[in-house]
């Protein structure tokens, strides 16, 4: 079946159905809707109850009505039941082909392919490594990866690196997959929210013909995965809540269980999937509080209803979430470059850490080569290189840092703090340190010691510098450090791993301390070190001694040191928020702002910079992005004149109040979907990119297919000869469709990709779509 026979079809169904539909409404039973009512609705229900069907269910059974329009009669029927399958069909038929044309090109590494590749990589290594996000994406990319036949040995170094022999299109195909589902799943949505098949038509165009869509599907990454949950659980939830008259049925289960899923697959892929968590938690209350008020339902059968959700929305998620973090801690159980970043209790878990399966002297004594490891979640390891600070920032000496990798300039002695003695004679007594006593801690590679004195720090103000100073150990009095254990009594011993200590400047009265301010590149973008004036205890200025190396001390097993997997959730969560907050842009890396993205202000190079490579650009279709821009402020507009209608009473015919539903509860409950999805941005201090913004564009899209529906068929209604009506909403849907595949042409090898002169070169295929400075293709 052709478009415009399955457009035809939909527009006679809907301009035809008003009689019939008025005479089927009266026999339905029904009830007031979740819209706006108007006067006269309410003062029918002020007389007839809660409920006005003639035959109300049980009270047992919390079945509730088919819902209607404000003030109307039941909603018409959907389109045709032939022609929804074909429909169907087409669009997903159309996605898939979108997506998966030219996926192997170009064979190299792209964008943050660089990163999610690698990772996915480690995962079939079973090697260790942290990253901001949730596990579940990576897990899934790695998941694909190995049952396409890649062997996890590429380096996944850097952009533009060739794949050559690896087999990377399983991990390709695999999100573009995911991404192709964004389509049905949008258009099942829209179809029954609207039940018009034209609106649902109209987004799944959109979707499909959108460059930015095509392109961020067709790459190693996070984004399909995040979207394909995140729409599901959309579907789900809207599924569910047309099944609201068939409560506790087996496809009301189904549809409510799977919304918990997919809530679990959005959390665990990114953090904000938590945006769709508040969707569909606002739509929990606003259902629950609507129950409440239906006087037919009794409490108990309201209490079933509560239970449910909590089971399947709060239990199943939270049970699947975690559980996605217990496989995730059962692979990756090699230590890799994610060690540093974690506890050493979690460290000696890991097969091949320096901490796995050891033995170490428990108590610390003089002569000890140690390393000493900030609590501050992802605080690092007290750390030193020959290279001095700079000109300009405090005392030209030697740089002092906390660094998160496991590193040869890592290591420190401890000595007495007025003793050269050489303790590692192996005839000399030992001598262990305790509690208050004042040490010196020499570098291990340079035989420089912790040093602080009363010039400012590099990055935090009112904080003192800590260096490295001296020679071969020899250095003055501010090299002095009270070692104190928290809680602990003068004289008692400290204990590597499990002593938390606080170093104080004998000095100053400071306390060593990592500020987690990370320095510029002079400091090879370390983690800053000061000494704190102000006394007040956190994790900042506390340590534990890590590695301890002293061959004349007995050695004791690291296993009583193991975590638990509570322990270890709530310590990668920590980790998780902090790197996330983190976050700063790379050098020479294009990021962005919120009020850039609905405006497709500037794309991202996923490929390619000069003539001469093959250039992908992410980049939103202009006139897609623009029209559901205009879409946003025209939809505002008719809710607040469909909203003054009702209120004031005017009287609507079936077909106009039908529509007046549309636009006040589903594209409401769209729209609210988009803010959630778009607006907290604006409150986020970490770095931001043009991608972030395309879970609100998947909202905004399904508007644009609702609202202009709506608004052609509100037209249509003013043209009473049917043909006229039905030749200006076809007409009009089919000028919108045009003009998406007209752009979709015009702008496609931004997606499928250019080789060949700039867009600012007269003589490029390009030249002329330029339309903003800003784009860089």
């Amino acid at each position: 079946m052709g478009l415009n026979s399955l457009l035809s079809t939909a527009t006679e169904t809907r301009l035809q159905a008003g009689p019939a539909e008025t005479r089927s409404s009266r026999q339905a039973p029904s009830r007031p809707s979740r819209g706006a009512r108007t006067q006269q609705g309410r003062a029918e229900e002020g007389r007839a109850g809660r409920t006005a069907a003639p035959s109300p269910a049980p009270s047992g059974s919390g079945a509730r009505e088919p819902r209607r329009g404000p003030g109307g009669p039941a909603r018409p029927a959907a389109p045709p039941a032939a022609t929804r399958p074909a429909a169907l069909a087409l669009v997903t038929l159309l996605s898939f082909a979108s997506r998966f044309h030219r996926l192997r090109e170009p064979p190299h590494v792209c964008w943050d392919e660089t990163h999610f590749g690698k990772m996915g990589s480690y995962y079939i290594n079973r090697t260790f490594f942290f990253d901001v996000h949730p596990p579940l994406g990576k897990m899934l990319i790695g998941l694909a990866g190995y049952l396409s036949g890649y062997d996890g040995t590429f380096p996944f170094q850097k952009p533009g690196d060739r794949y050559e022999q690896h087999n990377y299109i399983g991990m390709r195909g695999f999100c573009a997959f995911l991404g192709s589902c964004l389509v049905p799943f949008a258009y099942l949505t829209v179809l029954e929210l609207s039940k018009s098949l034209p609106a649902a038509l109209l987004t799944a165009f959109i979707l499909i013909f959108d460059t930015g869509c095509i392109t961020l599907s067709q790459y190693i990454l996070l984004d399909p995965i995040l979207m394909f949950f995140l729409m599901g659980a959309v579907l789900s939830m809207v599924k569910c809540n047309s099944r609201a008259d068939r409560p506790f049925s087996a496809s009301w289960w189904f549809w409510l269980s799977l919304t918990g899923v997919s809530l679990a697959g959005a959390m665990g892929v990114k953090f904000v999937g938590l945006f769709v968590v508040l969707l569909v938690g606002l739509n929990t209350i606003y259902d629950l509080w609507d129950l409440l008020g239906n006087l037919s339902l009794s409490l108990v059968t309201f209490g079933k209803h509560l239970l449910a959700r909590v089971l399947c929305l709060i239990v199943l998620p939270l049970a699947l979430y975690t559980a996605v973090f217990a496989v995730h801690f059962a692979v990756l159980n090699r230590s890799g470059p994610g060690d540093g970043f974690f506890s050493s209790a979690f460290q000696s878990q890991l097969i091949g850490n320096n901490l796995h399966n050891v033995s170490i002297p428990e108590h610390l004594a003089y002569g000890s080569v140690v390393t000493m490891k900030n609590l501050r979640m992802a605080g690092g390891y007290l750390h030193s290189h020959w290279h001095l600070y700079p000109e300009g920032v405090g005392a030209r000496q030697q740089q002092v840092t906390a660094y998160l990798h496991k590193d040869l300039n890592n290591l420190w002695i401890i000595k007495k703090h007025d003793s050269d003695t050489d303790l590692s004679d192996p005839s000399s007594p030992v001598e262990f340190v305790r509690h208050g006593d004042i040490i010196r801690l020499e570098h291990k590679e340079t035989s420089r010691n912790l040093h602080s004195h009363q010039h400012e720090a590099p990055l935090t103000r009112k904080h003192f510098q800590v260096t490295g100073y001296g020679i071969n150990g020899t250095g003055d009095s501010n090299d002095f450090w009270r070692i104190e254990v928290v809680g602990r009594k003068t004289g008692k011993l400290i204990k590597v791993l499990r002593s938390r200590v606080r170093l104080t400047h004998v000095a100053t009265g400071c306390i060593l301390g990592s500020s987690g301010k990370t320095l510029p590149k002079w400091g090879w973008e370390q983690v800053e070190v000061t000494c704190t004036p102000y006394l007040k205890e956190t994790p900042n200025s506390l340590w534990n001694f890590e590695d301890h190396i002293n061959p004349k001390l007995p050695n004791i097993s690291l296993d009583v040191l193991k975590p638990s997997f509570a322990e270890i959730l709530l310590e990668s969560h920590m980790v998780m928020i902090r790197g996330n907050s983190g976050l700063k842009p790379k050098d020479n890396e294009v990021t962005s702002k919120p009020w850039h993205w609905p405006i497709n202000y500037q794309g991202l190079r996923f490929s390619g910079v000069n003539e001469t490579d093959y250039r992908v650009y992410l980049l939103g279709n202009p006139v897609i992005w623009w029209l559901n821009l205009i879409t946003i402020g025209l939809y505002l507009l008719i809710t607040v004149c469909t909203a003054v209608a009702l209120k004031r009473g005017v009287q609507l015919t079936s077909e106009l109040k039908e529509l007046s539903r549309v636009v006040l509860h589903a594209g409401g409950q769209i729209t609210l979907g988009w803010l959630l999805h778009y607006l907290p941005f604006f409150m986020m201090g970490r770095v931001l990119y043009f991608h972030h913004y395309f879970p609100a564009m998947l909202f905004s899209s399904m508007l644009t297919g609702i609202t202009w529906d709506a608004l052609l068929r509100f037209c249509a209604v003013f043209l009473s000869p049917s043909t006229t009506a039905r030749k200006v909403h076809g007409g009009g849907f089919l000028a919108l469709v045009l003009l998406i595949l007209y752009s979709f042409y015009l702008f496609h090898p931004l997606s499928y990709g250019m080789i060949g002169p700039m867009a600012s070169n007269p003589s490029s295929p390009m030249a002329g779509l330029r339309w903003m400075d800003s784009w860089e293709f």
